[in-house]
């Protein structure tokens, strides 16, 4: 099991314990991010020893910040 964090820019598109999809974007720089479709929450960036390599996750906790929404989501690895 693993936790990762995505950034939300808008309120209720999710909820928490929903599976969601995560798609992998890969420029040619090594360096990958990855959504919550469709197009929900995105990550931050990963070098490819970091990679997401499971396609599904579980919302767990969804935080309100000053600087916004973040989705806890739980993915199998």
């Amino acid at each position: 099991m693993r936790l990762e964090r995505f950034k939300m820019e808008r309120q209720g598109l999710v909820t928490e314990g929903q599976e969601v999809e995560i798609s992998e974007r890969s420029p040619s720089t090594g360096r990958y991010t990855y959504l919550v479709e469709p197009s929900v929450a995105m990550s931050g960036i990963y070098r490819t020893v970091e990679r997401i390599k499971a396609r599904k996750g579980i919302i767990r906790e969804i935080q309100e910040t000053e600087k916004g929404f973040y989705l806890i989501v739980e993915v199998e690895e």
